[in-house]
């Protein structure tokens, strides 16, 4: 299997894309060429020939990380958050158990909700001493029993849609595990990591397109170096939560560095990135929080050690 380095520098960038359907058309083309998600979402990434398709890409390599049984041609969306936000104890949607799962609520924001062919659900199973039981369920988007109404697209990323999706009584297949410890928990980092890995691509391009000069692209591979090599498989662990911390501040450093560069870019390009980047800024509070979390259990860790 070939290096996914030699691949962004060497592969032939193809045109432009009109529709996520298109885009995720090519996404699917590369695919199978890498076995790793994260390489796949650097790949498509490349192919993307703007931001807001290059996250789509890094987006559905993250469902399949986080559910590796997810069909590779189809379209997924995670539907978590609700009117009161996406934390365990404001998931109202309800998985019941009568002659087979079914799932009844509406969820207020899913990304690709529109357009997704199946649905990854968190819902709640109930209460037990006062903390709200979570599990994740998988749901086909065409049923009867699923509503999808498209919202207003948003000012960066236009073309990624987001939905409100209400469920009346729609069949499910529950996933084992916790719904907030094994998939809403971690894919917060997964998905970090993974659209991260597709902008990078997506970078790699825009410094082809423009030719960029080396030391440019020579930094691009190395911050992609840095996340290839976190360890999403323990999303929960500190360290992991660490290292992601310092590979972004690099690639923070390194956007600052290029900002010069993008006068050589085309016009549309250039347009469509001042346009998009507040998207790659949309989880920093959350990512914050993390790190701050993960140090600190570092440092109790150690504290109890002493």
């Amino acid at each position: 299997m070939e290096s996914v380095f030699d691949y962004l520098l060497r592969a032939p960038l193809p045109g432009p894309l009109d529709s996520v359907p298109a885009a995720w058309d090519r996404h699917r083309l590369v695919a199978p060429r890498f076995a790793a998600t994260v390489d796949v979402a650097l790949a498509a990434g490349l192919g993307a020939d703007r931001l807001g398709f290059a996250f789509l890409s890094g987006y559905q390599e993250a469902l399949r990380a986080l559910v590796p049984e997810l069909p590779a041609d189809e379209l997924v969306a995670v539907c978590a958050t609700e009117a009161g936000g996406a934390h365990p104890s404001a998931i109202a949607t309800t998985l019941t158990e009568r002659d087979g799962w079914t799932v009844d609520g509406t969820k207020s924001f899913a990304t690709l909700g529109i357009m997704a062919r199946r649905l990854l659900v968190i819902a709640s199973i109930g209460a037990v001493d006062g903390r709200n039981r979570l599990r994740a369920a998988l749901v086909d988007a065409t049923r009867p029993e699923v509503t999808v109404m498209n919202l207003p697209a948003t000012p960066f990323a236009p073309e990624i849609p987001h939905a409100t999706v209400t469920f009346t009584g729609a069949p499910a297949r529950v996933l084992p595990g916790d719904g907030y410890a094994d998939y809403l928990k971690p894919f917060r980092t997964i998905e970090d990591v993974h659209v991260l890995a597709a902008a990078l691509g997506w970078f790699v391009r825009v410094g082809r397109e423009a030719e960029w000069p080396q030391w440019a692209m020579q930094r691009l591979l190395a911050a992609i170096a840095l996340v290839r090599g976190l360890d999403i498989a323990r999303p929960g662990s500190p360290g992991v939560h660490i290292a992601f911390g310092g590979a972004y501040e690099y690639f923070d450093q390194l956007r600052a560095e290029l900002e010069p560069l993008w006068e050589r870019a085309d016009a549309v390009t250039r347009q469509r990135w001042e346009r998009d980047r507040p998207l790659l800024a949309t989880a920093g509070r959350v990512r914050a929080l993390r790190l701050e979390a993960a140090w600190q259990s570092i440092a109790g860790a150690e504290a109890q050690g002493a």
